[in-house]
């Protein structure tokens, strides 16, 4: 009797435990069916998109140089823009000083010919009236 009640204890666990270990073991079949339909979707998409970003790397990797290369005309081309503004500075200061000057010499030389025209008309009015000049007559 003892060996029969042990039994079907034994026979009732046994159930119990298949019972709790079939929906496990459905759940598991279902899980590594859907990874290995992970692993070929990634098989077969995955190669495509390493090529379109190795593409990918290799055109900006040259727009990069490109723009390395424009970076360095544009440097070469605002010295020499630079050289051409320190150029037209210095003609600005050369003529400025020269035009300076010049307008210094012709104002003056306009002064010098007032005073020789005011000393000959001087000179002029001086003779119609019977006076005498600097000359002493």
């Amino acid at each position: 009797m003892i060996v029969d009640v042990a039994a079907v204890l034994v026979a009732v666990s046994f159930a119990l435990l298949v019972g709790y270990l079939v929906p496990l073991v459905v759940q598991l079949r279902k899980t590594v069916a859907e990874s290995q339909q992970l692993m070929a979707k990634l098989n077969a998409e995955l190669p495509p998109l390493l090529h379109d970003l190795r593409v990918m790397t290799e055109n900006v990797n040259d727009l990069a140089g490109q723009a390395r290369d424009g970076v360095e005309h544009a440097a070469v081309l605002l010295h020499a823009v630079g050289e051409v503004g320190e150029t037209v500075q210095q003609v600005h200061h050369t003529v400025r000083g020269t035009g300076g000057t010049l307008l210094m010499s012709l104002a003056s030389l306009v002064a010098g010919v007032r005073a020789a025209s005011a000393v000959v008309k001087k000179q002029l009015h001086g003779d119609e009236e019977g006076g005498h000049s600097n000359g002493g007559r």
